[in-house]
Protein backbone atom coordinates (compact mmCIF):
# COMPACT_ATOMS: atom_id res chain seq x y z
CA UNK A 1 0.00 0.00 0.00
CA UNK A 2 1.17 3.33 -1.26
CA UNK A 3 1.31 5.82 1.76
CA UNK A 4 -0.53 9.86 0.93
CA UNK A 5 -0.96 12.70 3.75
CA UNK A 6 -0.46 9.44 6.33
CA UNK A 7 -3.41 7.89 4.80
CA UNK A 8 -2.96 3.85 3.13
CA UNK A 9 -4.02 4.22 -0.70
CA UNK A 10 -5.88 1.08 -1.94
CA UNK A 11 -3.43 -0.75 -4.76
CA UNK A 12 -6.23 -1.83 -6.70
CA UNK A 13 -8.39 1.40 -7.21
CA UNK A 14 -7.59 3.41 -9.90
CA UNK A 15 -6.02 6.73 -8.40
CA UNK A 16 -8.26 9.45 -9.06
CA UNK A 17 -10.84 7.42 -6.56
CA UNK A 18 -8.06 5.78 -4.44
CA UNK A 19 -7.06 9.61 -3.70
CA UNK A 20 -10.64 9.88 -2.10
CA UNK A 21 -10.09 7.83 0.61
CA UNK A 22 -7.66 11.58 1.77
CA UNK A 23 -9.70 13.47 4.23
CA UNK A 24 -10.38 16.96 2.01
CA UNK A 25 -9.40 15.24 -1.59
CA UNK A 26 -13.04 14.60 -3.47
CA UNK A 27 -12.94 13.74 -6.83
CA UNK A 28 -12.56 17.08 -8.77
CA UNK A 29 -9.02 17.70 -6.08
CA UNK A 30 -8.37 13.82 -7.49
CA UNK A 31 -8.37 14.74 -10.98
CA UNK A 32 -6.65 18.54 -10.28
CA UNK A 33 -3.99 16.49 -8.71
CA UNK A 34 -3.16 14.08 -11.35
CA UNK A 35 -3.19 16.86 -13.97
CA UNK A 36 -0.64 18.77 -12.20
CA UNK A 37 1.31 15.37 -11.57
CA UNK A 38 0.82 14.57 -15.55
CA UNK A 39 -0.79 11.20 -14.47
CA UNK A 40 -2.86 10.93 -17.76
CA UNK A 41 -4.50 8.51 -19.45
CA UNK A 42 -8.41 7.94 -20.93
CA UNK A 43 -8.55 4.25 -17.95
CA UNK A 44 -6.69 6.04 -15.28
CA UNK A 45 -3.59 3.85 -14.08
CA UNK A 46 -4.06 1.76 -11.12
CA UNK A 47 -2.23 3.11 -8.12
CA UNK A 48 -0.02 -0.67 -8.38
CA UNK A 49 0.87 0.43 -11.96
CA UNK A 50 2.29 3.92 -10.55
CA UNK A 51 6.46 4.46 -10.57
CA UNK A 52 7.71 5.53 -7.36
CA UNK A 53 8.53 9.08 -8.92
CA UNK A 54 4.58 9.08 -9.89
CA UNK A 55 3.83 8.48 -6.37
CA UNK A 56 6.48 10.93 -5.26
CA UNK A 57 5.09 13.59 -7.34
CA UNK A 58 1.61 13.03 -5.81
CA UNK A 59 3.09 13.21 -2.36
CA UNK A 60 4.67 16.06 -2.74
CA UNK A 61 1.71 17.80 -4.93
CA UNK A 62 -1.07 17.05 -1.97
CA UNK A 63 1.37 18.09 1.04
CA UNK A 64 2.76 21.46 -0.93
CA UNK A 65 -0.57 22.72 -2.32
CA UNK A 66 -3.70 21.40 -0.18
CA UNK A 67 -5.09 21.22 3.22
CA UNK A 68 -5.68 17.60 4.17
CA UNK A 69 -6.44 15.41 6.85
CA UNK A 70 -5.35 16.58 10.13
CA UNK A 71 -4.88 20.42 9.34
CA UNK A 72 -8.28 20.38 7.29
CA UNK A 73 -10.10 18.59 10.41
CA UNK A 74 -8.45 21.12 12.95
CA UNK A 75 -9.48 24.06 10.80
CA UNK A 76 -12.65 23.06 10.62
CA UNK A 77 -13.30 22.61 13.92
CA UNK A 78 -11.64 25.52 15.18
CA UNK A 79 -14.07 27.32 12.52
CA UNK A 80 -16.86 25.83 14.67
CA UNK A 81 -15.14 27.20 17.61
CA UNK A 82 -15.09 30.87 16.60
CA UNK A 83 -18.70 30.65 15.89
CA UNK A 84 -20.10 29.22 19.08
CA UNK A 85 -18.15 31.71 21.08
CA UNK A 86 -18.77 34.54 19.11
CA UNK A 87 -22.56 33.70 19.56
CA UNK A 88 -23.67 34.03 15.92
CA UNK A 89 -26.96 31.62 14.94
CA UNK A 90 -24.66 29.29 13.41
CA UNK A 91 -22.93 28.84 16.40
CA UNK A 92 -26.26 28.07 18.87
CA UNK A 93 -27.22 26.11 16.08
CA UNK A 94 -23.93 24.14 16.81
CA UNK A 95 -24.42 24.48 20.42
CA UNK A 96 -27.53 22.75 20.59
CA UNK A 97 -27.18 20.22 17.89
CA UNK A 98 -29.48 21.40 15.29
CA UNK A 99 -29.63 22.51 11.58
CA UNK A 100 -27.73 25.03 10.88
CA UNK A 101 -29.00 26.03 7.14
CA UNK A 102 -32.88 27.30 7.71
CA UNK A 103 -34.03 23.88 7.52
CA UNK A 104 -37.46 22.59 9.02
CA UNK A 105 -37.44 20.97 12.49
CA UNK A 106 -40.97 20.64 13.07
CA UNK A 107 -40.68 16.83 11.03
CA UNK A 108 -37.37 15.63 10.01
CA UNK A 109 -33.84 16.64 10.91
CA UNK A 110 -33.68 13.65 12.95
CA UNK A 111 -30.16 12.64 11.98
CA UNK A 112 -28.97 16.09 13.20
CA UNK A 113 -31.73 15.64 16.43
CA UNK A 114 -30.84 12.41 17.20
CA UNK A 115 -33.42 9.49 17.82
CA UNK A 116 -36.56 10.53 19.27
CA UNK A 117 -37.46 11.06 22.65
CA UNK A 118 -40.73 10.26 24.42
CA UNK A 119 -41.95 13.82 26.11
CA UNK A 120 -44.59 12.89 28.52
CA UNK A 121 -48.16 15.09 27.94
CA UNK A 122 -47.62 15.25 23.83
CA UNK A 123 -50.51 13.69 21.63
CA UNK A 124 -54.20 13.13 22.01
CA UNK A 125 -55.46 12.24 25.12
CA UNK A 126 -58.55 9.23 25.04
CA UNK A 127 -61.58 10.23 26.85
CA UNK A 128 -60.97 13.92 26.96
CA UNK A 129 -63.83 16.16 26.48
CA UNK A 130 -63.65 19.63 25.40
Amino acid sequence: MVRVSGVDIPDGKRVDVALCRIYGVGSTVAQDILRRADIDGDPKPKVMELSDEQIDRIREIVDRDFVVEGDLRREVTMNIRRLIEIGSFRGLRHRRGLPLRGQRTRTNARTRKGPRRTVAGRGRRTGAKK
